[in-house]
């Protein structure tokens, strides 16, 4: 009698549940894969009107743009070997920017564009500018003659108009004593002079940063300069914070700080000539609160000779603390529940840079963590997108 042919052994427990902890572990990476597809997908399509810019070494591709009015996406991509900018310009004013954009990598900048025809910037100072040609659509025409009345935003625009009056004679007398100092001779003076001479400026600057020849002239970086620092173009504030900081030297600086004295007695006296539209007052310290948390707040890129990037947030958030008690009236009418949102991210951005000042003022930048910059950054994102909310509550949206 033959034996019965065995059988196999059922499979043990820990091998069903290998197999199908496989099994999940498969449908849940397809799932996965499948979201991420999906979210690439509707990435594509949302920016499906992207425009490509390619910044080379001494000229963008393509140098001339046609677009229809209103919100446009620009994807900026830096093929040149140093961090650069793009802007566009209507005029002498910057419309939108994006700066420090790395070598190797892309940006993207989103504009609301009136019809007209505006100039661009392309990486240095000294490439050619290219051009940006808008065409009128049916709904930048309704916008247009849809616009809220102006009446009500006389009196903060005033007002405005009266802080860029009192700071602009606080940047002259603050440049001129360091000019003073520069010409004495008196390098440990000129160094103390020049920290209230920036802060005058930081107040200043989100108005100013529209102003794009003399914000170049008062403000720009060595990056932006063929030779940087050692550019011949290379002058303003940071031409001075190079000799004063990195170099304790005044050689040569004397001509500068003359010139940079001229220069911010223009800045005031076009400040107090370019009018101020009612839907630029917000968003011109909304723009310099991002570009702080983008770019200046992980870099310390700034001031990165005398490393007093700090006094210049506060100086920034000075500006915006102005801006939302001109438009508090208005809010409190219109939009009330906006203002506990604006409120508590201005106290947490001031908390955030109170806790870096000490009996002599703030921390140097250089002695800032990582984790602590980061803070600063997303501090100042909240901030501004808290009052970011303030043009449309109005009737001002679109309208940029």
């Amino acid at each position: 009698m033959s034996s019965p042919t065995p059988q196999p052994a059922p499979p043990s427990r820990a091998l069903r549940w290998a197999v199908a902890g496989s099994v999940v572990v498969m449908i849940a990476a397809g799932g996965l894969f499948y979201y991420a597809s999906q979210l690439a997908a509707s990435k594509r399509q949302a920016n499906h009107n992207e425009i490509t810019v390619t910044i080379h070494d001494h000229a963008c591709e393509p140098n001339a743009l046609s677009v229809p009015a209103g919100r446009a996406s620009f994807r900026i991509v830096n093929r040149s070997d140093r961090a650069v900018e793009w802007e566009i310009l209507d005029g002498v004013l910057v419309v939108e920017e994006r700066e420090n954009i790395a070598p190797g990598l892309s940006q993207v900048i989103n504009a609301n564009l009136l019809p007209g025809d505006y100039a661009i910037t392309c990486g240095l100072l000294s490439n050619p500018r290219g051009t940006l040609h808008v065409t009128p659509t049916a709904e930048s025409d309704a916008q247009a003659k849809a616009k809220p009345s102006m009446v009500a935003f006389i009196g903060p625009l005033s007002e405005f108009r009266v802080y860029l009056s009192g700071q602009g004679s606080a940047l002259v007398k603050t440049t001129t004593a360091l000019q003073h100092a520069i010409d004495a001779g008196d390098l440990g003076q000129a160094q103390t002079l020049y920290v209230p001479a920036r802060e005058a400026y930081q107040r200043l600057a989100p108005a100013a940063q529209r102003l794009a020849e003399l914000d170049n002239a008062i403000n720009a970086r060595a990056d932006y300069f063929e030779h940087r620092e050692q550019d011949p173009a290379f002058i303003g504030f940071h031409r001075l914070e190079y000799g004063l900081f990195q170099q304790h030297s005044l050689d040569g600086l004397a001509p500068i700080a003359q010139r940079l004295v001229n220069d911010v007695t223009a800045l005031k006296q076009q400040l107090l000539a370019q009018s101020l539209p009612p839907e630029q007052l917000v968003n011109i310290v909304v723009r310099n609160l991002n570009s702080l948390a983008d770019v200046r707040a992980a870099s310390g890129e700034e001031e990165r000779y005398s490393h007093i990037d700090l006094n210049g947030f506060a100086a920034n958030l000075q500006v915006a603390h102005k801006v939302v008690e001109l438009m508090r009236p208005l809010l409190s009418k219109s939009a009330a529940a906006l203002l506990p949102t604006i409120d508590s991210a201005l106290a947490a951005f001031d908390s955030e840079l109170q806790g870096f000042k000490g009996d002599n003022g703030y921390a140097r930048y250089d002695s800032i963590t990582v984790d602590q910059r980061k803070q600063i950054a997303d501090k100042a994102k909240a901030l501004a997108a808290a009052l970011d909310g303030i043009d449309p509550a109005l009737g001002l949206s679109g309208l940029q």
